[in-house]
């Protein structure tokens, strides 16, 4: 048996490794860029007193708004006014067919006629019943039934004419009065409908005092409430209207929140002014005066896990951090803060959406520009 020849392994030239390396390399991802430092506009806190404002949008609305339908139902025939008429008290909105009533009426006229036929003729028969049991010719017992038979037709004839006058009513009540002057608001029904009593026809703005209905959210319903009935309070700016803005009075408040809008519903009495029904109005009322409250732009305050925060810079380190704060108000393009921060801190004014927690910024400079050549 021939022995095996043994192999010898060599090493791999020097050139070869080197390839190798340099391959490998080239296939690995490269190092990220390190991120910009990101330029912030910020601000040093400074407290002070102010007192907050709330602005709302209202609408002007007559202080009576009724609908007005027929108390009987029918077959509408005709309506004389539309949408925006001015209308006055007494007159003539819509007519009813009066067919069926008016047969009603008739055979009512005709039921009272023949109970008072009945009655006159039974009363005829007591007088004479009367002079004949003087006479001796009846008893007692037949003149009571003569006596009774008067109180039945006495009880017929009542009824008949309350009958009468009731199925009078159910015949006017055909033509669709207004109670008062106001101006048409809203039509319901058209000609040719047939409506049940009730029905709405049309809705009438009454004359008279306007209000201004806004409505407040659940935050600042005791605010609202503390101005209740105080003279001049709110001020109302009507849209298109220049000038000083006409002041009202917060007359109602709801007790109950709206369950679609949570929102509850104020009316405000104006107390001067030349208002349109449904023009739109900005109510403003002052919030009660607050003493060492910070005002920071709108833009500095952002919300963070449902709370309105600020980012605070640290100058030691120029990093940034999220801080609490508590709004008490705005005031115009200001917020007014109450609580979360103190006087000398710096905050972040703008470029707050993009910061993170300990992010490195620095503070922005305004770029000087060249003089211009002469």
């Amino acid at each position: 048996m021939r022995p095996r020849p043994i192999r010898v392994r060599r090493p791999l030239p020097m050139a070869l490794g080197l390839s190798l390396l340099a391959l490998l390399a080239a296939c690995s991802k490269p190092a990220p860029a390190p991120e910009p430092i990101r330029a912030v506009r910020t601000q040093n806190v400074s407290t002070g007193s102010a007192t907050a404002q709330q602005e709302y949008a209202g609408e002007i609305k007559a202080r009576t708004e009724t609908r007005l339908g027929f108390r009987v139902g029918g077959k509408l025939m005709s309506r004389s006014v539309n949408l925006g008429d001015e209308v006055k008290a007494g007159q003539v909105i819509a007519q009813l067919d009066p067919s069926d009533l008016k047969l009603g009426q008739d055979a009512a006229a005709a039921g009272l006629r023949a109970a008072q036929a009945n009655w006159d003729q039974v009363s005829a028969d007591l007088k004479r019943y009367r002079e004949l049991f003087a006479q001796g010719f009846i008893g007692a017992a037949e003149l009571e039934r003569r006596e009774t038979a008067v109180k039945a037709a006495q009880a017929t004839l009542d009824q008949a004419r309350v009958q009468t006058s009731a199925q009078g009513n159910q015949t006017q009540y055909t033509r669709l009065v207004a109670d008062a002057a106001g101006v048409v608001t809203g039509v319901d029904a058209e000609p040719g409908t047939v409506v049940a009593a009730g029905t709405p026809i049309v809705r009438l703005a009454l004359s008279g005092a306007r209000d201004v209905v806004f409505n407040v959210p659940e935050d600042r319903v005791a605010s609202a409430r503390a101005l209740l009935k105080q003279p001049g309070a709110l001020q109302v700016r009507l849209w298109g209207a220049t000038g000083e803005p006409v002041r009202a009075t917060l007359r109602e408040l709801a007790a109950a929140a709206d369950p679609t809008t949570r929102t509850f519903v104020a009316k405000a009495d104006l107390a001067a002014g030349d208002v349109r029904l449904g023009q739109t109005a900005t109510v403003a009322f002052d919030l009660v005066k607050r003493d060492a409250v910070t005002h920071l732009p709108l833009a500095a305050v952002m919300e963070q896990g449902g709370k309105s925060v600020v980012w605070l810079l640290d100058a030691a380190t120029m990093t940034v951090k999220p801080q609490p704060v508590q709004i008490a108000g705005a005031d115009g393009n200001l917020v007014l803060v109450s609580g979360g921060v103190q006087a000398g801190q710096e905050v972040v004014t703008a470029g707050v959406h993009v910061l993170t927690a300990g992010m490195k910024v620095k503070r922005y400079v305004e770029p000087v520009r060249p003089a211009a050549s002469r």
